[in-house]
């Protein structure tokens, strides 16, 4: 007599596959869609809450081989989706950014750190891991990820109502840089920055989003206080080098987002080592393990190291990042392993409020 696979059973079995960030069985977390028993034949879809998660094949594969171990079970099709979700809770009492699911904030504590560089890279490995992604020039005062994206030329354009972002690399992109020219210098109060930094949340026609990554001017100021204000943010990430002096600025710029209450969701210790490109040997050319020890301390993730490495100087310059012009380099694979643990980080978060949320009387949301 042989066994009828049924559904139930097919749950239980999935049961044993458990995401590694949200520490909970793919069953109860609801990953588990169209599932279809055909006789023998079982096929089901796993929604994960990003497109960047690094160990997607691994939970795959542990799918298949606990459903195929079900009596009666011949074979077995899993297809893998991912459906980004977002942090903003209602009870923060900031309007959520139409069009996107998730704002990041990637600050310094000081300039020169290589913060636009990170953020422009990141948000390129991100659209590369499968997300949908903008970046936000928020560095009102040293506006540079036009030059970093080959965008120097640009101009703004609206459709009436709204202005329409710039497209490179498949990201969408808006800078204050559109708008001054190469040499004119911003020389703005608060509130002209307050309205600026409101202006390209609200009037600006961001399609579809999972991730906003909006590059922040160093150091702890008035753009952070009108970022905070403005729209719910899913979290700042903080660029160190590992010089103390660098560290002891990314303490205090973590401390303000935390006054702030903008979750620090990341460190990141950008040019943390140099690595020789002829004999591959490694040298901590201003110093060792200080962005780690400081996330340890302040109990922020650490995200990871990126090296000194002259092609992502060069891309820089020229307009052709080094996630689009060596994805698979070291440099890039390091940019790639960021990105994926920044979506663990967002992917964590917006399960904390969901649960959080769960059971409440959802809120009608003021129009």
């Amino acid at each position: 007599m042989s066994s009828v696979v049924d559904r139930d059973g097919v749950l239980a079995a999935l049961k044993a596959v458990v995401d590694p960030d949200l520490r909970r069985d793919i069953v109860s977390l609801g990953f588990v869609k169209n599932l279809a028993i055909d006789g023998g034949r079982v096929t089901f879809t796993i929604e994960l809450t990003t497109p960047a998660c690094p160990v997607k094949d691994q939970m795959r594969d542990q799918a298949i081989a606990a459903v195929r171990a079900l009596p009666g079970v011949r074979d077995v099709d899993v297809r893998m989706t991912a459906t980004v979700r977002s942090v903003s809770a209602p009870e923060t009492g900031r309007t959520p950014l139409p069009g996107v699911k998730n704002v990041i904030a990637v600050g310094a504590g000081k300039g020169g750190v290589g913060k636009t560089t990170v953020a422009v890279n990141l948000a390129l490995a991100l659209a590369r891991c499968g997300g949908r992604v903008g970046i936000l020039d928020g560095d009102i005062y040293g506006p540079n990820v036009p030059i970093m994206l080959g965008l120097q030329q640009t101009q703004l354009t609206t459709d009436g109502r709204q202005i329409l972002p710039a497209e490179r690399y498949g990201l969408q992109v808006v800078s204050i840089g559109f708008l001054t020219g190469d040499d004119a210098p911003v020389i703005w109060r608060g509130p002209m920055l307050h309205g600026a930094i409101q202006q390209f949340f609200r009037d600006v026609a961001w399609k579809d989003l999972d991730y906003l990554i909006v590059d922040m001017p160093p150091g702890t100021g008035d753009v952070a206080l009108s970022l905070s204000q403005t729209v719910p943010v899913a979290g700042a990430i903080l660029v160190t080098t590992p010089q103390q002096v660098s560290l002891a600025d990314t303490r205090r710029a973590v401390r303000m987002y935390q006054k702030l209450n903008i979750k620090p969701i990341g460190v990141i210790e950008n040019m943390s080592y140099y690595a020789c490109p002829n004999c591959h040997h490694e040298a901590d050319i201003f110093g060792y393990g200080g962005g780690e020890e400081l996330a340890t301390s302040m109990e922020v993730p650490f995200l990871g190291r990126l090296p000194v490495y002259q092609p992502i100087r060069v891309g820089s310059d020229t307009g052709v990042p080094l996630v689009v012009s060596e994805p698979e380099s070291p440099a890039g694979r390091a940019f790639r392993a960021v990105a994926e643990r920044t979506a663990a980080q967002i992917s964590i978060e917006a399960h904390k409020v969901a649960e959080a949320n769960r059971g409440k009387i959802p809120l009608i949301p003021v129009r």
